[in-house]
């Protein structure tokens, strides 16, 4: 994580979950200017935005789902979202509608105080038992974007909640993924890619350029029973990866 430059602590709670702070910083991974920032107590940013630019989408892998999202299913209507973090799909996408699961109701509350999110669509509680209850063929993405200090939850990327997420899908249906790990060794980004394409005819990686295998970085996968559409100069610096074969993820492994 690269060491920022700190101007002042807005907000610092202990939740359930987490250990939460929002901060101002005048400068964000080398960018400088006024930034609002949401961390966890591991360091990693659920969210931030530019205080001179509101509207601006700051970090890559919103831009690039986004992207996924738009031009595989122009006329998507329906998202179902686990993971909140300070909404900034959603928000871009507010003529939408959108459900999200947000396991911790602290984060929900700072998004709203301030990150100035305005809409009344999240569900606390956790992402895979609230989208069992919804019915089939009820979306038309499904966006995974949760972490814990330990990184995404196992029950969420397992064959068997694969499988119910398809269900929820339509015909035209993707299961989109936010993970972090590395492009290169990582098993268990391998094992579940190699899970995620025994439920969906089509998947594809895409990383954000690294300067040593070793690095952890952004790692978003798409799963879909539709040939999978991309234009790179629309990818926000994300690259297409081929990863290797991995083994199949099992809710007893979580």
């Amino acid at each position: 994580m690269k060491e920022l430059n700190h101007l002042d602590v807005l907000h610092k709670k202990l939740s359930n979950n987490h250990e939460i702070t929002v901060y101002e910083t005048t400068e964000l991974y080398g960018e400088k200017g006024l930034f609002r920032v949401m961390q966890f107590s591991n360091a990693a940013i659920q969210g931030a935005m530019d205080l001179n630019h509101p509207q601006r989408i700051l970090f890559e892998y919103p831009r690039a789902i986004i992207h996924l999202m738009e031009l595989n299913d122009p006329s998507f209507e329906d998202v179902f979202v686990i993971g909140h973090g300070i909404g900034t799909i959603a928000s871009h996408f507010a003529d939408k509608r959108f459900k999200i699961a947000e396991l911790d109701a602290q984060v929900v509350e700072f998004s709203r105080t301030f990150f100035g999110y305005e809409q009344d669509n999240v569900v606390i509680g956790d992402g895979r038992c609230i989208l069992e209850k919804e019915g089939p063929d009820a979306y038309d993405s499904i966006i995974l974007d949760a972490f814990t200090e330990q990184g995404t939850p196992l029950h969420l990327v397992s064959l068997e909640f694969f499988k119910m997420a398809k269900e929820k899908l339509d015909s035209e249906g993707s299961l989109i993924m936010n993970l972090m790990g590395k492009s290169e060794h990582d098993h268990l980004i391998h094992a579940i890619h190699t899970t995620l394409r025994e439920e969906f005819t089509y998947v594809t990686a895409f990383s954000l350029p690294s300067e040593g295998i070793a690095d952890i970085q952004n790692i978003i996968m798409i799963g879909r029973d539709k040939p999978i559409r991309f234009q790179t100069r629309q990818m926000a610096d994300f690259h297409q990866i081929t990863l290797e074969e991995g083994h199949i993820l099992r809710d007893a492994d979580a």
